[in-house]
């Protein structure tokens, strides 16, 4: 198969209010191009109809019928994003005719990894056949399901992206990748040897504290965990998780660790703890790793956050390096990776793998809406 264009679009647990978009022409084992990239705004009803259906998932817990929520979000969100293509798509000077495949992630509401043999269950919201139908491309989605259904975690998916990004850039094992979005993930590869996880939570927690104590959504560059001072003891404690010692694969919902380690603290201390802690959950993970990269690259959001950044080559002792200073869109990245899945799903090649989400051989997955054809 030759290269070809294809959209990937992504939007994370973090709820940052944007849909990433992204273009690479790729025949979803090599990167051969990249082509424009965008964060697209949500319409701010929609996030907080979002905010609304997290809660009911978070009450849902996979028993009984969902949500009714969950429908109108799932329509909501796929017009929204749906029009972003079609809006980036003119922005650009592109027909849906010159895109391959849009890799759909959908919106992921509820994640139960699987635990002492009993199954794990995962959902995303997101319509592919209502995409095809309005962007009039084929749509590439639920990508986690057929994973999850053969004993695997669904999670990370981005692994085998990222190991086309390293070789990319010819980047061997004393290089990590590490995405900081709601969770953290780390991909770490040696030659074909690939190994990807949930290394803890990454901003999510950070944010609901922020949220909660002042109103605010982020610690914007920082500000508020640089003013703070970090609890060691309490930190030590809460690095004891034994999530964090756990052997992978393994992977975490949104909501496993959340603000609430911080109770108790000023909002400046809460900060810098929540942010302490996401580091050195990363230097846990580094422990577990057959070797100890002595570079991670950053992508995602929390690379912009300097605190975060610092903390993290504080807590690990390795060169930490936001994503483009490698030549890599940081906040691209993860769209970029459902534009490679998707032409990978097209052609039936795996997307998940026993070191990455535990499956137990390499493995395909994503449903392919088509587009109608035009008279």
């Amino acid at each position: 198969m030759k290269p070809a264009w294809a959209i990937g679009l992504m939007t994370g647990t973090v709820l940052d209010g944007y849909i990433d978009i992204a273009m690479i022409k790729t025949d979803g084992e090599t990167i051969d191009a990249f082509g424009p990239w965008e964060l697209a705004p949500y319409p701010v009803d929609i996030r907080e109809l979002l905010g609304r259906t997290f809660q009911a998932a978070l009450a849902w817990q996979f028993k009984g019928p969902e949500p009714e929520i969950f429908r109108e979000a799932e329509q909501a969100l796929t017009e929204a994003q749906s029009l972003a293509v079609k809006g980036f798509l003119e922005r650009h000077g592109y027909a849906a005719s010159d895109i391959s495949a849009v890799g759909f992630h959908g919106q992921t509401v509820l994640h139960q990894a699987p635990e002492g043999g009993r199954r794990g269950y995962t959902r995303q919201l997101g319509d592919g056949a209502m995409m095809a139908d309005i962007v009039g491309t084929d749509v590439v989605y639920d990508f986690r399901s057929a994973d999850m259904d053969a004993g695997g975690h669904g999670a990370p998916l981005s692994a085998i992206y990222h190991k086309a990004a390293l070789r990319k850039i010819n980047a061997g094992s004393d290089t990590a990748v590490l995405n900081l979005g709601g969770v953290a993930n780390l991909t770490w590869c040696d030659g074909d040897h690939m190994v990807a996880f949930d290394t803890g939570p990454a901003n999510a927690p950070v944010n609901d504290w922020i949220f909660a104590h002042s109103g605010g959504d982020m610690d914007e560059d920082g500000a508020i965990a640089a003013r703070g001072t970090v609890d060691e003891a309490k930190l030590r404690t809460l690095l004891e998780h034994p999530f964090l010692a756990a052997p992978y694969p393994k992977s975490l919902d949104r909501f496993d660790f959340s603000a609430s380690m911080a109770d108790g603290e000023s909002l400046e201390d809460g900060a810098a703890l929540l942010t302490a802690f996401t580091a050195g959950s990363v230097g846990k993970a580094l422990d577990l790793l057959p070797s100890r990269p002595r570079r991670i690259v950053v992508c995602g959001g929390g690379r912009k956050n300097p605190v975060m950044m610092r903390e993290i080559a504080k807590r690990t002792g390795a060169e930490v390096v936001p994503a483009e200073s490698v030549g890599f869109r940081g906040d691209a990245v993860e769209a970029e990776c459902f534009a490679f899945l998707a032409m990978r799903s097209k052609r039936g090649l795996p997307l998940s793998f026993p070191l990455t989400t535990g499956v137990k051989a390499p493995l395909g997955g994503g449903v392919l809406a088509q587009a109608r054809a035009t008279a």
